[in-house]
């Protein structure tokens, strides 16, 4: 049994199945699988994940088909100005395009390096001693200085070189510990319930 995960971009596709394995697979009595399939980026996603999905599910061992998209990326409605308001009308939007009971999407509030922010000891140490001087929790990584801006410019001035998401953060999530990042990140243990709980109702 498996969830099919859409995705964004090519680090979620490469990082983030063994990553949300590491968190699921303890908790249930067989390892379920998670398998990618990676949009070319956020606009292709919403509109393809009607078809796409309703596809994927008609398949006797998916179990639900999981949407992840950046915060950052959607256009909202001029009135939903904070992450909240904009988290919720986007989850809705999106499961009403699919409208499918075992479609789900979720959303990496602001970015998926929201959550490496989770552990700054998993990054060099020049990098590390400038998160540690940030007092926000992850999520409150905004959308002015989204997550990957702000490593962006560290990054910068350490290595005279951006932070590169394809090759920065595969290796960077290979480190970081999905259990810490769901203490921090309530929108990410959102994410984690729901599919641990769905995994459970087939029977995993």
């Amino acid at each position: 049994m498996k969830f099919i995960l859409f995705v964004e971009g090519e680090t979620e596709r490469t990082a983030l199945p063994t990553f949300l394995k590491r968190w699921l697979d303890p908790r249930l009595n067989r390892c379920v699988g998670i398998d990618p399939v990676k949009f070319d980026g956020c606009k292709a996603l919403i509109r393809k994940s009607p078809l796409k999905a309703g596809i994927y599910l008609k398949q006797s061992d998916v179990i639900a088909v999981i949407g992840l998209l950046d915060l950052y990326g959607p256009d909202f409605p001029d009135d939903k100005k904070d992450a909240e308001s904009r988290y919720q009308w986007a989850k809705a939007d999106l499961e009403r395009r699919v409208d499918h009971e075992r479609f789900r999407q979720f959303f990496a509030v602001h970015e998926i390096e929201a959550w490496l922010l989770s552990d700054p000891s998993i990054f060099p140490l020049a990098v590390q001693n400038v998160l540690k001087k940030e007092h926000r929790q992850p999520e409150e990584v905004n959308f002015h200085k989204p997550p990957a801006r702000l490593l962006d410019g560290i990054y910068e001035i350490w290595r005279r070189k951006r932070y590169i998401k394809p090759v920065d953060g595969k290796g960077l999530f290979s480190k970081l510990d999905p259990g810490l990042v769901y203490t921090k990140c309530p929108k990410f243990k959102e994410m984690m319930d729901e599919m641990l709980n769905l995994a459970k109702a087939a029977g995993l």
